[in-house]
């Protein structure tokens, strides 16, 4: 799909937050972006707080992963009010049981300085998608798979502003990050 001279080639959708959110508009989504050809991807926004295991057993009962879907993504921005070890170690429980039942290490979705903060050398085994807005570039001491530089793009037949990603590589690149 092209936007205003932009190929687009995928897309991530919203699925679930903490540990009882299902967003009411991603299957929608979901079914949509299949439909006009856009590779798809699904995140979880993780809230620190709570059951890192209840959380991904809710985002594993909303999304269905097919072959050629984006790898599941966990979105942390927020301590909850957890100290740095507590949220490592609730984390680690949700990447490890979404990596048990599927087979496949998840994209961390999080803010530049919140990555430095709270995983930098603790998760460098997993592919990070990196916010890092209104930038020429983002900081090159994070190896970033995705990189959202904006959060005010607009597209053809969406009424509100959406974010703004792009994938560190080609094509070839990014088929390693689909769902076997």
């Amino acid at each position: 799909m092209e936007e205003r001279d932009v190929k687009i080639d995928f897309a991530f959708i919203k699925a679930t937050e903490g540990v009882l959110l299902v967003d009411p508009y991603f299957q929608r989504n979901w079914d949509q972006t299949l439909k006009v050809g856009i590779i798809r991807g699904a995140y979880h926004y993780f809230k620190p707080q709570k059951s890192g295991l209840w959380q991904a057993d809710l985002f594993l009962q909303a999304v269905s992963f097919e072959s050629g879907d984006l790898l599941p993504v966990v979105d942390i921005e927020e301590t909850g009010g957890k100290s740095k070890v507590d949220l490592q170690i609730n984390l680690k429980l949700f990447l490890k049981r979404i990596e048990k039942k599927l087979g496949v290490k998840p994209i961390i979705y999080t803010g530049y300085k919140f990555y430095l903060d709270n995983l930098k050398g603790d998760f460098d085994a997993y592919p990070v998608w990196i916010a890092h807005y209104y930038r020429a570039k983002p900081k090159t001491n994070v190896k970033w798979k995705f990189w959202q530089h904006s959060d005010k793009a607009r597209i053809n037949g969406i009424i509100y502003n959406v974010d703004m990603n792009v994938f560190n590589g080609g094509m070839d690149d990014l088929r390693k990050l689909l769902m076997p």
